[in-house]
Parts: C-alpha cells; sequence; structure tokens
C-alpha cells in the first residue's frame, strides 16, 4: 500500500492498503498489552518472528510488536509513523514520493526508489514480501498486529532484510456478522470515510469486505501557480475469504488501491524570510510546474510527456495462505503473493529559488513552467512469489524447525526523463527505458534444540541463488534505429569512462546462516546471545545519464551480533527487553550526489566503504492499574564508515576509491582551492569522512493512556506520546551551508540560515482523547499529531531540504456493529 506525506498522520497517510487493511471490528481484538477486563497486568503478545506462533517474550529476536490498540493510542496510523516509537529507526517519505519510506534501522537504509535500488529493510503483507519502496508506507488500521524486527533476518526472512523486516498481519474474516463503519474531519479539509463487513457464509466459510476514501486540500501553497500542493486523495477496496476445515485453512485477499499524493519541496512560512507569501499559514512552494497539463513537455516522449506535476500510483495486490495439517506435529503451507503496481509522476526537485550563494552552481531562476529539475516517471511492476514452508518438530519436543523453499519472480519497465527547467528553458538531460529482471530461489533451515527447559540453541542456514538482468533504451529521436549511437542510453553503450565494459547481468550464490543460545531460568526471564548474517541485492546506478554512470554495484552484507534479555516482573505488570548489538557491514550500498565537470550534478550510488555500528535498545512496558498503560523505549547507537587505505586509486570501472577522492580534496583545500572532491560522495566539504546518514546517537520514546470509566457503559480515554531524536545528518556528504540572506531552514542565533543536510534534533508531540460506549460501539474522537507542529529536516537531495509534515487534528465518529 502506499501513502503521502500529507498534514493528516494519525488515520492514515495513503489509501494504498488502506483498504486492503481495513477488517473486523473492534471486539475482534487480537492479543496484545491491553489488559483483559476486569484485571490488571500485561496481555500476552503472539508474533510469528521465527515463522511459527511464538509468544514474544521466549524467543531470541530483537523485536517490536504492536496490538491495534497500542497503535492507536501510540497514534501510529502508518509505517511511516513506526519510526517515531522503534528505539535506532528513522522512518521518512522520500523526496518528491508520499508513496515510499525511506527507512534506515541500525543505520542500514536506502532513499533510491528505482528497481534497480533494493531496500534493505523487507516489508512484509500476510507473510508475502513486498519489492519496491515505491509502495512501503503501509497504513496500519484494524490489522491483527505489526512487528518490526531489528537487525539482519537473512535466514527466515531471506535477501533485501540487511537492516531488519517490518511484518504486517492482517485480520482474517471474522466468525460472527459484524463491522464497522466510520468518518473523520480533519485540518487541511481531510474529509476521511471508511468500513468494513464480516460476512459468515457458514461455520467454515466466510467473507469481508472493506472500502476506504480519504480527500484533502493540501497543506503546501504554490506562490507561483495558485495551487495547492501534497494534498493526499485515494480510494480503495478489498475483498477476503477464510475456508477453515480439520485439518486445513485457506485465506486469500484481493486488494485494489489508488493513491494520488505526494511530498513536494516546500517552505515553511516565517516573517524572516522575504519569500514567504502574506496569506501564507503553514508552508509555501515556488516551483512553476503546475498540476494541470499544458501538453506535452517539448522533447519528452511517451504519455509521461502530458503529466502534470504530481504522483499517483494503482496497485492489485493478491495474498494466499493454504495451510494442511499433515500430523501432530507437522505442518505446510503454501504462501503465494501477485503484485501490480502503476507509478506515474511529474515531480519538480529544485525549484531554481537559491543560486550559487547557496552551495548550488545554479542560476536563482524561479517559476520556469518547467520547474527546477523535473522527473517524469512512468513505471510498472510485477511481482510473484511463492513459498512452501514446513513446520513442526520431534523428539517429544526436543527439535522444533522451520524449513521451507521460497522463489521470486519481478519484472520492472520505467519509462523516465530528466527535464532541467532551473536555467529558464527546458534542458532534457535524458529520456529512456530500463527493463530491469530479478530471479532468486531459496532454500532454507532452522532448528531449535532444547536440550533442558532452560537452554536452547538454535542454528539455522538460508541458501539464496538470484539472477538480475539490466536494458536500457534511450527515447530521444538522435537515437531512434541507432541504440549505439554515441551519446546514446543503451546496452550498447554500457561502457565505463576506462573503456571497460559494464555488465548486463549480475548474479549472486550465497549462504545466510544464523546461530543463537538462550536461556530461560523462569516464566518470566529470558536470555541471548546470537550471530546472524544478511545480504541486500547488487543493482545498477539507473539515475546515471551517460552510458558511463550506469554503473553496477554489487551485494551488501551484513553480520549483526546481539545479546538480550527478555523481562517480566511485577506481577506480570511490567515488561522491560533489553538489546545490545554490534554489526559489521561489508559493501555498504551508499546513495551520493556528484559534480560533473559542466557543472551538473550526478546521482551514484556505490559501495563506497564498509560500516560499523552498535548500540543498545530497550523497551518498557508498564500496567500497573485497570485501563493505565504506559511505554518507555530508548536507543542508543554509534557508528562510522570504514574506507580501504590499500584500495587501488580506481576501480575496474576507473572510479576513484574513497581514499584516493579523499587525497584529491585535501590537497585541493591545502593549496587554497576547492574541488568536486570536496562534499562529494561520503567526503565532506572539509576533506574529512562522512558522519552516516539518518543515526541519531539518541532516539527516545514514551507516552501514557488511562481508560476511565465513566457509569456503567461509557469511558473516556486520554492520550500523550512524544518521540525525541537527537543530532543527525540526512545527506550523504554532510554538505550544510551557512548563510546570511534568504534560506530553507530555520536560523541560528546570529542570523544566518541553515541549507543542507544537518538536523539539530526534533520532539514530535501525538496526543487525544476518545468517548466510547461500550455496549453499543459508539466511538467519537479527537486526535492530533504532531501537536505543535514541530518542523525538521526529514530528507536532503542535493542541498535541497526536505521537511516533515506540519501538525494536524480530527475529529472522528465510528459505529461498531
Amino acid at each position: 500500500m502506499v501513502a503521502t506525506s500529507t498534514g493528516f498522520k494519525l488515520t492514515l497517510s495513503g489509501a494504498a492498503l488502506a483498504a486492503a487493511l481495513a477488517s473486523a471490528p473492534a471486539h475482534a481484538q487480537a492479543e496484545g498489552d491491553t489488559p483483559v477486563a476486569g484485571q490488571s497486568g500485561l496481555g500476552t503478545i503472539v508474533v510469528t518472528a521465527q515463522r511459527r506462533e511464538e509468544n514474544v517474550q521466549d524467543i531470541p529476536i530483537a523485536i517490536s510488536s504492536f496490538s491495534p490498540d497500542e497503535l492507536a493510542s501510540r497514534g501510529i496510523g502508518n509505517t511511516l509513523e513506526l519510526g517515531e516509537f522503534i528505539p535506532n529507526l528513522i522512518a521518512q517519505n522520500n523526496t518528491g514520493l508520499g508513496a515510499a519510506n525511506a527507512y534506515f534501522l541500525r543505520g542500514i537504509g536506502n532513499t533510491e526508489s528505482i528497481a534497480t535500488f533494493d531496500p534493505p529493510i523487507g516489508t512484509y503483507v500476510d507473510q508475502v514480501y513486498m519489492a519496491r519502496q515505491n509502495g512501503n508506507n503501509l497504513s496500519l488500521f484494524d490489522v491483527e498486529r505489526v512487528e518490526v524486527l531489528r537487525g539482519p533476518q537473512g535466514t527466515l526472512f531471506g535477501r533485501n532484510t540487511t537492516g531488519g523486516a517490518i511484518s504486517i498481519v492482517l485480520r482474517e474474516p471474522g466468525d460472527e456478522f459484524g463491522g464497522f463503519a466510520e468518518i473523520g474531519y480533519g485540518r487541511f479539509d481531510r474529509i476521511m470515510v471508511r468500513g468494513s463487513m464480516d460476512i459468515p457464509v457458514s461455520d467454515t466459510a466466510g467473507f469481508k469486505v472493506s472500502g476506504y476514501y480519504q480527500d484533502d486540500d493540501g497543506y503546501v501553497q504554490n506562490i507561483t501557480t495558485g495551487e495547492t500542493l501534497n494534498d493526499n486523495d485515494g480510494y480503495g477496496a478489498r475483498i477476503a475469504f477464510r475456508l477453515a476445515a480439520d485439518i486445513a485453512e485457506w485465506n486469500i485477499a484481493y486488494a485494489r488501491i489508488n493513491n494520488d499524493g505526494e511530498n513536494m519541496l516546500n517552505f515553511p512560512c516565517r516573517s524572516i524570510d522575504p519569500a514567504t507569501p502574506a496569506s501564507c499559514s503553514t508552508r509555501f512552494a515556488t516551483t512553476g510546474a503546475s498540476e494541470t497539463s499544458a501538453g506535452p513537455v517539448p522533447g519528452i516522449s511517451g504519455r509521461k510527456a502530458n503529466y502534470g506535476l504530481g504522483s499517483r500510483s494503482d496497485m492489485d495486490l493478491v495474498t494466499s495462505n493454504l495451510e494442511l495439517e499433515l500430523g501432530d506435529n507437522l505442518s505446510v503451507a503454501f504462501i503465494t503473493g501477485y503484485q501490480s503496481l502503476v507509478q506515474q509522476f511529474n515531480l519538480d526537485f529544485f525549484d531554481g529559488r537559491f543560486g550559487p550563494n547557496a552551495g548550488n552552481p545554479f542560476p536563482a531562476v524561479i517559476g520556469s513552467p518547467f520547474g527546477g529539475f523535473n522527473i517524469f516517471n512512468d513505471q510498472e511492476n510485477t511481482q510473484i512469489t511463492q513459498e512452501v514452508r514446513f513446520n513442526g518438530s520431534f523428539g517429544d519436543g526436543l527439535v522444533d524447525y522451520v524449513a521451507g523453499g521460497y522463489y521470486f519472480y519481478e519484472e520492472t519497465r520505467t519509462d523516465f526523463a530528466d527535464l532541467f527547467g532551473a536555467v529558464g528553458f527546458p534542458f532534457l538531460l535524458a529520456d529512456r527505458v530500463i527493463d530491469n529482471d530479478a530471479e532468486a530461489f531459496a532454500l532454507y533451515a532452522q532448528a531449535d534444540v532444547n536440550f533442558t527447559d532452560e537452554f536452547t540453541f538454535t542454528a539455522g542456514l538460508r541458501w539464496t541463488d538470484e539472477e538480475k538482468t539490466f536494458q536500457i533504451r534511450d527515447n530521444r529521436p538522435v537515437c531512434n534505429g541507432d541504440q549505439a549511437a554515441p551519446g546514446c542510453l543503451s546496452n550498447f553503450n554500457l561502457v565505463a569512462t576506462n573503456g571497460a565494459t559494464i555488465p548486463d547481468e549480475q548474479s549472486v550464490s550465497i549462504f545466510t546462516p544464523r546461530f543463537a543460545l538462550s536461556y530461560e531460568p523462569n516464566d518470566d526471564l529470558l536470555f541471548f546471545i546470537s550471530a546472524t548474517r544478511g545480504f541486500k541485492s547488487g543493482g545498477w546506478n539507473a539515475r546515471g545519464t551517460s552510458g558511463s554512470e550506469l554503473l553496477p554495484f554489487g551485494p551488501e552484507t551484513t553480520w549483526s551480533y546481539e545479546a538480550g534479555v527478555r523481562s517480566e516482573f511485577w506481577d506480570n505488570m511490567a515488561r522491560l527487553n533489553v538489546t545490545a548489538y554490534y554489526a559489521d557491514t561489508s559493501g555498504l550500498q551508499t546513495p551520493s550526489a556528484f559534480v560533473r565537470g559542466n557543472g551538473t550534478i550526478a546521482f551514484i550510488t556505490r559501495n563506497f566503504a564498509d560500516y560499523e555500528n552498535y548500540g543498545i535498545e530497550a523497551e518498557l512496558t508498564l500496567a500497573p492499574a485497570d485501563g493505565l498503560n504506559i511505554f518507555a523505549s530508548l536507543g542508543w547507537q554509534d557508528d562510522q564508515y570504514s574506507i580501504d587505505r590499500n584500495a587501488p586509486a580506481v576501480d575496474q570501472f576507473g572510479v576513484s576509491s574513497v581514499a584516493s577522492q579523499q587525497a584529491t580534496c585535501l590537497a585541493a583545500l591545502a593549496g587554497g582551492m576547492t574541488s568536486p572532491a570536496c562534499g562529494a560522495g561520503i567526503v565532506t566539504p572539509d576533506g574529512s569522512i562522512a558522519d552516516p546518514v539518518r543515526t541519531p546517537d539518541w532516539s527516545i520514546a514514551g507516552g501514557i493512556s488511562y481508560e476511565m470509566p465513566l457509569g456503567d457503559n461509557w469511558t473516556l480515554t486520554p492520550t500523550v506520546n512524544a518521540a525525541f531524536r537527537s543530532s543527525y545528518e540526512s545527506g550523504t556528504s554532510n554538505v550544510t551551508i551557512y548563510q546570511s540572506g534568504p534560506g530553507m531552514f530555520n536560523t541560528t542565533g546570529n542570523g544566518q540560515y541553515v541549507i543542507g543536510s544537518y538536523n539539530d534534533g526534533y520532539v514530535v508531540v501525538n496526543a487525544g482523547i476518545t468517548l466510547a460506549e461500550v455496549e453499543e460501539g459508539l466511538q467519537v474522537s479527537l486526535t492530533c499529531t504532531n501537536c505543535f507542529s514541530e518542523d525538521y529536516n526529514s530528507s536532503t537531495l542535493a542541498n535541497t531540504t526536505y521537511y516533515n509534515a506540519p501538525g494536524t487534528w480530527m475529529v472522528r465518529a465510528r459505529y461498531d456493529f
């Protein structure tokens, strides 16, 4: 499902999978941390982090799990907002695209959304892997639970989980007729309507039908065109079917989702900024590109040439899980997934407002009808996955195991053009079609050997064999009929600057093991140590605008070593889980910007460095009295890049090593000069190695909710929570510029503006109050998200800085039947 970074965050950030996740009524709650009525204490949290149902306190994995009630009380409406409450996780909307989240977990992340790049945080819906970052911002209402697994999960979840995995489990059709209807209205004239209905057919079969619609006006005023940007419109529908028998259960669901929203570059309304319009109340933009298409853009081919400013996606998603009991100690599951995703957009990533004095080599051209730097994109993605998984035990409980096979196939066609309009006229940098396919097979097995009631040894291994292909074709008329012509973006011209041929195929065969030892002295305490390996696929630098820039990059591999404790105390009224880890990553895939000889910017992803990160994560939950719930979480991390000082000055494709680039930068600075080698890649403007991005030293969150009875049937529940992130960098080369005069960021104490990647930390507060009639299923709530409208740097692209969404509120009414 996809979502956008518009103002309202609590209810939903997008329609993609919003309908898919609209399901059972509130009375069919999953087990979670909400106490049973009339009792105090914490409930049992059941998770499937080891591909079978287990108590979260019994598994040797760093995991955060959320029940529906927890999601509601913390104000979490989508996976983007999970980043506020997971230790050492930063989750931000990607630049431009409201549908794509850039996750960084323990420092491992990715900001690219082209299909030649894979995300390192795997996203799963009902155990089905969703490969594209373009649609990973999933709405989280009415789900069974959400599990966030921290650290590599290469044995049981497979490729592209070097940082971790986010698993969303939807509710199945209920056994009784019921459902809910909900309507809401909020800031920026947001309207939200959703509903769901369970329809039993017999004692063994039933349906679930769900629907969703949302619309708002957007929160960004475009002072050039008069339009309002960063709205979040969409709709969706889902139907699910469940068939159960004595030895079998089959769950299948289909969802059709539409999302229309974007995350356009915008600026806060501040009187100190001369460009702020007099009527501005929240945010403004200055792009001259319009949402209304004025006809084909000169030089751009295909239907994308007619796209107005904005972003739209349509997705079809099918999930199927057939489980068979083959005996008392053996079951098999057939898990099938199909996804079709179409994404179309025209987005301006540079409005031309800031000229060379702001660190950009381009003139300050504002209001060009072609935008500053626009990407026109028409992408179609199809993926099929099939998994066969066995769960069982033998030796009278001595060994519990899970084993299976997995198949993945994906094909993607991306038709996109780069148009540079900041010079005052449209200059077409590139227009091409990329076809890339990926096919992977895997076999895996993991066994828990229960030597005694207290000691368990876990060993697992996964073998993955993967092949990828890359085809590119130039759309420009100069190349028609002759893709081998010099300068054309085609496979004929995949030649590096040193003359080396760039391969159009990649393959890898790799083993990813896991080992763990746990000690459980009693039911309330578990100690464990573990070692786990994960890997992320290689790919191609598809952002390049010449054949020599379409460089390959290799796989990224991570070993993570953890030690932790899981504990419950105070008669099951408190739960404290703590994990310490050290992660060693080889070949970290790092996207960065470089300045070409003509002054334009090239976006290049390479395996620039190795990476080390170590830290501590702690989560505390308290339920000291009926209706009272308190939580707190803390993450601390320390990390650094590690470069090879003995590497050759240039690699096999003629690309300078980081050590060589740094030496060039330092030599220029020593001579009183500057150099394109400075402030590029992971070399900072002063010639040092950059700090890793999106890794604040501290991530702290906490909150409280209290359900107060009002008479026999009514309750009133206030909630408040806050999340803190300390300072961090969001731009790979740490380019931050201080200047006097108009700028994009908050001012410092001496009146200077800060432009670039540095974020000096922030606190976000969410709150709400809900009045509920228990017997009749009525609820009325008032909520606010980012209640104090904290502004902070969420993303950086070539010295342009993107903000988080502003504060919002919503009033909702819901009826469960």
